[in-house]
């Protein structure tokens, strides 16, 4: 039971008290003022302290706020992520937004799940697969495929995805906190085998886009027949197509082939535009000369057409008034003529024997 501290001290103080009573002298000595004598103790300071239930309060409002740190029945959604309760094993279907949440320990909890946009990287590193769910990053080992003739294939790729915030508890209650090695992983391998090995380890670089897109196109069509429809794909690169080194070096050979077959249809195409070239310009040449032959034989004609005798006639006139005209310029010039005035008439000057001049017509 508890003890009263202030009743304790009042009943000390009572101990300390010694009063001396004499009987028969009480009237005597001093005027009565000795008779009664004795001593009083000082009195200790009193102070309050707490009852019993105030104490019990006390201690279990510490021993809650010490329960409290220690459980700490509180999770932190922060941005980019859903919270999923779980109560007794039961997966809540509406999930937590971004925030300050409470739950009862040992009973529930609550699952931060990182609906940010992941990516899933498939490449030839030396190290072993990793995976960092804060950064939302998956590697794992490239892919190894065998072709249309079986050779060894290795493809690098990577996948962008990210979850559906609305489907979340459901995606974690069907497929667990694991859900990419169940989703992703598996399903991209499986398509890259099925979509590499319908082609030819030659033609792989050639058709490297071709084979992208059916890969991208398989892979939508396998996440979207799943149920809630849980993971929405944002891309896929294929980074790198390694073939083995026999066929990297069939497939160069077959590239200079290529580039001097190339470089020679090149060069007879081009000598076969020079010949044709020369040839055209040759024909205009010959072109040009039948054209002129044919306007000149035409002129020809037309002058031969144009000729008759009166026209003679006043020609042999018009040249016989030139030569009168000379005539009276230099009386000592000789003149021959012939007759009808076909050939030219030619007149020299008897003066000066080195000049001449020819009048036709």
């Amino acid at each position: 039971m508890p003890i009263d501290l202030n009743e304790h001290l009042r009943q000390k103080n009572k101990n300390y008290q010694h009063p001396n009573k004499d009987s028969n002298n009480g009237g005597g000595d001093n005027g009565g003022n000795n008779g009664n004598h004795g001593f009083q103790a000082p009195k200790m300071p009193s102070f309050s302290m707490p009852n019993g239930r105030k104490m019990a309060g006390l201690y279990v409002l510490a021993i809650l706020v010490i329960l409290f740190f220690l459980l700490k029945p509180f999770t932190i959604i922060n941005s980019g992520e859903v919270g999923v309760k779980i109560t007794t094993g039961e997966f809540d279907p509406t999930p937590l937004q971004p925030g300050i949440h409470f739950y009862i320990p040992g009973i529930q909890r609550i699952i931060a799940v990182n609906t940010k946009v992941r990516i899933a990287e498939f490449t030839s590193v030396e190290t072993s697969s990793y995976r960092n769910r804060d950064e939302g990053s998956l590697r794992n080992q490239a892919i190894s495929v065998l072709d249309s003739r079986g050779l060894s294939v290795s493809v690098e790729l990577a996948v962008q995805y990210r979850l559906d915030p609305l489907s979340v508890p459901q995606t974690i209650a069907t497929w667990g906190q694991n859900w990419e090695e169940r989703i992703i992983t598996p399903v991209i391998r499986e398509i890259v085998r099925n979509v590499v090995g319908s082609f030819p380890a030659e033609e792989l670089p050639t058709k490297r886009n071709e084979i992208a897109t059916l890969i991208d196109e398989k892979f939508r069509e396998n996440i979207n027949g799943l149920e809630n429809r849980p993971v929405e794909l944002v891309s896929i690169q294929l980074t790198e197509i390694v073939l083995p080194i026999a066929i990297k070096e069939q497939i160069e050979r077959v590239q200079v082939a290529r580039q001097e077959a190339e470089r020679a249809r090149y060069e007879v195409e081009r000598a076969k535009q020079e010949a044709e070239k020369k040839a055209a310009l040759a024909k205009g040449v010959a072109d040009a000369t039948i054209i002129e032959a044919d306007a000149q034989a035409k002129a020809n004609r037309l002058i031969s057409q144009s000729l008759n005798a009166p026209l003679l006639q006043l020609r042999q006139i018009e040249v016989q008034g030139k030569f009168n005209e000379a005539l009276q310029n230099n009386r000592d010039a000789k003149i021959f003529l012939t007759p009808g005035g076909a050939t030219p008439n030619i007149w020299l000057d008897s003066k000066d024997s080195q000049r001449s001049s020819s009048i036709s017509r």
